[in-house]
This record gives C-alpha cells, sequence and structure tokens, in this order.
C-alpha cells in the first residue's frame, strides 16, 4: 500500500495525542468534581449511562481515524492499461578519455557535456536513448530505455577513468552504437557522438559510411575550443606531458568530427561556454518523423481511498445516532 499525501499521516499521530491529552483532562475535571461536590456530580450524570458515552466516543474517533487514512489517498494494487510510445532510438556516445578533463570549457570537457546531455534527456518525450562510454576502447553503459530517470543517474556517474584502454578510438565508438540499436528498422535511429575528436585509429568515416546505408543518422558534437586546453593530471595543478617534459595542449578536431557526420547523413553541432547548447540537437530530433516504440502495459497504483471513507462515514454516523441516555424503567 502507497499514500498519493502521505503526510497527512502525521495527523493520526496528533489526534492520538490530542486524544491522550483530553482523556487525562477529563479525568482530572470529574477528580476534581467528585472532590468539591459528591452529590451534585451524581445528579448531573444520573441520566447517562456512562458505558455508552465511551463507546459513542470511540465510535467517533474510529470513524475520525479512518478519515484521515482516507484523506491520505491510499492505493492498493495496480491498474494496467496500455501505453503506446512514439519517438526515435537516441545512442549517446559520450567520449571519456583524458582530454575530456581539458578545463578550455568549464569547469571541463566532460562535465559541459555531461550538463547538456542531462538537459536533452529531460526534454526527451517516448525516445528511447541509450549510452555508449568510449576512449581507447568502446562499452554499452546503458541500453536503449524509456527510464529517462535511470539515464540521467548512469549520466551523472561517467567519469573519464571509466575505460582503462586510454585513447580515443571514435570507429570503436560508432561499431557499438550500431549493435546498440534493437530492431532491424532502417529508420528512426540516431547516433550522437560527443567527444573533441581526437582519434588515434582513423577508420571512423568508414564506420559511419557503412552506419548510414544501414538507415542510421550520425550526428557529432565537438567538446572544447579550437585555441584547446592543459589536461590535468595527478595532483592540484599539475598537468599531463609529453614524453619530453612539454606541456600537452588537447585541442578540439572540429574537422573529423564534421566529416565523420557528413559521412553519416548527420549534423554537426558544439557545445562550448554557450548556454543551452543542447537546444539545436533537441530540435532536431524533435523535427523528425517518429515512430511507435512499443505498445505496452503501464502499472499504476488505483485510489482506494473510497473503502476508508465508507468506513468512516459508517462510524462517525453510528457515534450520532448511539444514546448514552438511560431509559427510564417503567
Amino acid at each position: 500500500m502507497s499514500f498519493r499525501h502521505d503526510w497527512v499521516l502525521i495527523l493520526i499521530a496528533v489526534q492520538v495525542t490530542y486524544w491522550i491529552f483530553l482523556y487525562y483532562r477529563k479525568n482530572k475535571q470529574i477528580e476534581a468534581l467528585l472532590n468539591t461536590n459528591n452529590d451534585a456530580y451524581k445528579f448531573l450524570t444520573k441520566k447517562i449511562n456512562k458505558n455508552s458515552v465511551v463507546i459513542k466516543n470511540r465510535l467517533l474517533l474510529t470513524g475520525i481515524f479512518f478519515l484521515t487514512i482516507a484523506a491520505s489517498g491510499p492505493q492498493i494494487g495496480t491498474r494496467v492499461r496500455p501505453i503506446e510510445r512514439r519517438g526515435v532510438d537516441l545512442v549517446i556516445v559520450l567520449d571519456t578519455s583524458h582530454s575530456m578533463d581539458a578545463n578550455d570549457i568549464t569547469p571541463s570537457r566532460l562535465a559541459k557535456a555531461k550538463f547538456e546531455l542531462n538537459k536533452l534527456i529531460k526534454n526527451l518525450s517516448g525516445d528511447r536513448v541509450s549510452i555508449i562510454v568510449f576512449a581507447g576502447s568502446s562499452h554499452l553503459y546503458l541500453p536503449l530505455t524509456t527510464d529517462y530517470e535511470a539515464a540521467l543517474i548512469f549520466l551523472n556517474e561517467i567519469e573519464t577513468d571509466m575505460i582503462p584502454n586510454q585513447g580515443t578510438s571514435l570507429s570503436s565508438a560508432l561499431n557499438t552504437a550500431i549493435t546498440a540499436f534493437s530492431d532491424q528498422l532502417d529508420n528512426f535511429k540516431i547516433v550522437l557522438l560527443v567527444s573533441d575528436g581526437e582519434d588515434h585509429e582513423g577508420e571512423a568515416i568508414d564506420v559511419a559510411k557503412k552506419a548510414a546505408l544501414n538507415g542510421m543518422i550520425i550526428n557529432t558534437v565537438a567538446v572544447g575550443s579550437d585555441k584547446g586546453g592543459l589536461i590535468p593530471f595527478g595532483s592540484k595543478n599539475q598537468y599531463k606531458r609529453d614524453k619530453k617534459g612539454k606541456l600537452i595542449t588537447s585541442k578540439v578536431n572540429q574537422y573529423i568530427l564534421k566529416n565523420i557526420a557528413d559521412a553519416g547523413g548527420g549534423e554537426f553541432y558544439w557545445f562550448s561556454n554557450n548556454k543551452d547548447s543542447h537546444i539545436q540537437i533537441q530540435n532536431g530530433i524533435d523535427s523528425m518523423e517518429k515512430k511507435t516504440i512499443s505498445t505496452h502495459e503501464f502499472s499504476e497504483y488505483e485510489d482506494r481511498y473510497q473503502v476508508f471513507g465508507l468506513i468512516s462515514l459508517i462510524f462517525i454516523t453510528i457515534s450520532y445516532v448511539y444514546p448514552t441516555i438511560n431509559r427510564k424503567k417503567r
């Protein structure tokens, strides 16, 4: 059982406390009356059936108890109804190589990418989303799902040390993306490659052409700046150096990302320091033709406040009509 307004249940504790307070206060008043004038007390209460008063009060309090439960919106069991979703399959391929730690984008390339992708996922409606992480190799991190809350949790946990095999293999990432799609439909498949474009293999364009022949659209997103930035390494204020001891400046290779997008029949975007860099991508997804993702059963709790409300009404009604006056004996 769950409750739509569970905070209302706090009133039950308040009621119990109040009832205990009233009980002790009433006993004190009766005790005081007995001590002052026992005859007056007997005269005032001779027509009242004390046991009936107790029963009447308990009926009323029980009715109020069930009324509080009804007001909290109890939900019991499940109600199942069919839901039809229309959308596209979106596979996000996110670069987690060490160069994504470069701070030419505030606070870092990876942090900026996660920030924009977070907002993109939150704006999806009916689309399935998957996440692939890659560096020197790639890994299907999250299979296609419509559970956006889960996708956001997975996205938030991504760091540059997730892939032990460092480097940047765009071709490996795209090959993994091709296998991430679960059906054979030629349309409605989007790959969003998010990277700084440092490719250590050079086979990505051929893979993008292959994906396009299979009906996929390869969009690419550059993260970083032409100016480039240093790559943090080790302790604070230390940066990665080459074999000669010179600081390594990582620059975005927008040209290879543009070529991949062209080969994959998609668009090239840029995550920069500008606010809301994801909006263009979102608009592109929204403008696409949608397919029926799935027709499935959606379970939800069914309200049961009516039962508790009826029980409450019965107890309160009985309490009001329950007699407390002693009947005269003939």
